[in-house]
């Protein structure tokens, strides 16, 4: 049995074999090894093994379609909470021109990002999770309307401070799930696109929010100041973080950097579960 043109004929549909089950010296040792101590019929066995252990970091068709539906939840309440504000401008206050202009666009990104999703996790051989403007109560009432931002389609500070909190939550919600996304090709280059899409959609909020005095915000987060208030806090705790792995930025090398700038220099990701939470009283 040739080893070598075994791993030859795989490293020509997936380069990084190597890298998955350890270097190329190793592996090859590996592989003798294993030749040396095993029968010819027993090899067969050793082999899948080893490459089962190196490809179960790696995503399956499942577990990437739960990522998506994941993702497809978060889109569908941005979508939903932006058709309603489309629909809704006068009673918000939004004004005519640039401002919504800028909500349409982001409107439209968000359908669209919704739209792509459901294609995807259908061509993933996925169901795609769905949801309608029902399903949400963008007053983070749990359903009962009356929730801490009761006035957000009837008061334009409060619909761009919902509309901040969901963005930054998007941002840092594909940043939290990029990693469960790599070796998966298109789908992780995909995911990314819309990553900074959602970053830019976030960054412009909050330029709209500072430029109507609603905040002293700047187009990024700084450590874990939410310039909304308490409500929103989960979705901005941990954006404190000044270590990067294992390096402390703050005054690195010397430099006047300090624990705000720090902050601001990297955007943290969340997990499921904290991200679940922080969209669960949106959701009815």
């Amino acid at each position: 049995m040739n080893f070598e043109n075994i791993l030859s004929e795989i490293e020509k549909v997936d380069p990084e074999v190597y890298e998955r089950l350890d270097t190329r010296r190793s592996t090859l040792k590996r592989f003798k090894d294993i030749a040396g101590k095993l029968s010819l019929a027993a090899i067969p066995m050793a082999l899948g093994s080893m490459f089962n252990k190196a490809y179960s970091q790696t995503a399956t068709g499942a577990q990437v379609v739960d990522i998506l539906n994941y993702a497809l939840t978060l889109e569908y309440l941005e979508a939903e909470f932006y058709k309603r504000a489309v629909t809704s401008f006068a009673t918000i206050g939004v004004p005519a021109g640039a401002a919504q202009m800028a909500i349409t666009t982001i409107r439209d990104h968000e359908v669209a990002h919704v739209n792509f999703l459901r294609t995807a996790i259908s061509g993933a051989g996925g169901t795609p999770v769905t949801f309608t403007a029902a399903n949400f109560d963008f007053t983070a009432g749990n359903g009962s309307m009356a929730g801490p931002f009761a006035n957000v389609f009837t008061n334009y500070n409060t619909f761009l401070a919902v509309a901040q909190t969901f963005e930054d939550t998007g941002v840092r919600a594909y940043k939290g799930r990029a990693a469960e996304l790599v070796r998966t090709g298109d789908v992780l280059s995909a995911a990314l696109r819309i990553h900074s899409v959602e970053a830019r959609h976030a960054a412009h909020i909050r330029l709209m929010r500072k430029a109507n005095n609603f905040g002293d915000v700047k187009p990024w987060i700084t450590g874990n100041q939410t310039g909304i208030g308490a409500a929103v806090q989960a979705s901005y705790n941990g954006e404190e973080n000044t270590v990067q792995a294992g390096v402390q930025i703050t005054g690195i090398n010397g430099l006047g950097i300090t624990a705000e700038a720090a902050s601001e220099s990297f955007d943290e990701g969340l997990t499921p579960a904290q991200v679940l939470a922080i969209v669960d009283p949106f959701i009815i």
